[in-house]
């Protein structure tokens, strides 16, 4: 019988409510402006307060969702944990803590790299971002489309808050009498923080391990040669050592568990993109050259930043592997052919 990941929850929360998955841990779902349609938040009780994980993305809709969870709380926050400085993560964490007085909590590279992107710093800003694409084949009507787009960022974060606590890798948080260990992996973003409970066997996984979709790994213009996709990978790698009862909560999708089985099948994704990849370098191509390769249907200009963030990733890593090399021709693109 073929191994399967398990879902224990028939039901997903409605906006503005929560529901029970462990012994003091609620799920919420908020929802996002984009083809992925929503992100799941988490409370975890805290004595006589709570602690909330996640804050969701900065518009009304997410801010009206938690002054109905607040009202029906009945208790106050202690602290808020961001996962990581993606937007519909980090989004409301600052006007949370104004309205809640709790501090926040994430990782230093997290904090760092929430502050370069939404102030637009060079490497991290929209300009560099259209620079590195076009660099990379990308067709010039995309690249226009983007550049308009602007710093998509600050849309969905309208305040970034300017003090912290910070956490690092193997850290525990003693949140309701329980110690939640600091996981951090890499390749998603700076320095992402998933949170498991040995206690409760629970693992509040962030974007890191995702049930149903890959998470996206992509490479910032500050480091465009850099090997998200390798760092991801070893990230992923770590959960194994998890026990396969572990109930995995996912910021999207739902909670399940068997999270070996989800580490594998990620691991054979994307091995089986970078075969894809090895296949269409026979001869020389560029990032954007492969985009429909890698992604054979109608992507809108958000999708288009995330899909060209993953073919450089994936060329990036067979570069790293010496499996392509890297060339610069004479029109300026970068494209990558099979070394062998």
């Amino acid at each position: 019988m073929t191994p399967t990941l398990e879902y224990p929850f028939e039901l997903t929360p409605q906006a503005g409510e929560t529901s029970l998955v462990a012994p003091g841990v609620h799920w919420i779902r908020m929802p996002l402006p984009f083809a992925l349609n929503h992100i799941n938040l988490w409370l975890i009780e805290d004595g006589d307060s709570v602690a909330i994980v996640d804050t969701g993305y900065g518009i009304e809709a997410t801010q009206q969702a938690w002054e109905q969870i607040l009202d029906g709380l009945g208790r106050p926050v202690s602290r808020i944990i961001v996962t990581h400085c993606h937007p519909d993560h980090l989004g409301l964490a600052q006007w949370l803590s104004g309205r809640t007085g709790a501090a926040i909590t994430m990782t230093l590279g997290e904090y760092l790299g929430g502050h370069a992107l939404w102030s637009q710093l060079p490497g991290y800003d929209a300009p560099s971002m259209v620079a590195q694409f076009r660099r990379h084949g990308l067709d010039e009507a995309r690249c226009e489309a983007l550049a308009r787009r602007g710093n998509a960022y600050a849309r969905g974060v309208p305040s970034l808050p300017s003090s912290y606590n910070r956490v690092t890798d193997g850290e525990t948080l003693s949140i309701g009498g329980h110690d939640w260990r600091v996981i951090t992996g890499y390749g998603h973003s700076p320095e992402h923080m998933s949170l498991h409970c040995a206690d409760l066997g629970v693992l509040i996984s962030g974007d890191m391990l995702l049930p149903r979709i890959s998470t996206n790994v992509s490479v910032y213009a500050a480091a465009p040669d850099d090997d998200a996709l390798g760092r991801f990978l070893d990230s992923i790698s770590g959960f194994k050592k998890l026990p396969a009862t572990t109930l995995v909560l996912p910021s999207h999708g739902s909670p399940f568990r068997n999270i070996g089985l989800r580490v594998d099948q990620l691991v054979e994704h994307h091995a089986a993109r970078c075969a894809e990849l090895l296949d269409a370098c026979r001869v020389p191509r560029s990032a954007g050259e492969v985009l429909a390769t890698l992604f054979p249907r109608e992507l809108d200009t958000h999708q288009v930043m995330f899909a060209m963030g993953e073919a450089i990733a994936h060329l990036n890593h067979l570069a790293r592997k010496r499996e392509v090399r890297r060339l610069v021709e004479e029109d300026g693109i970068v494209r990558f052919v099979t070394s062998h």
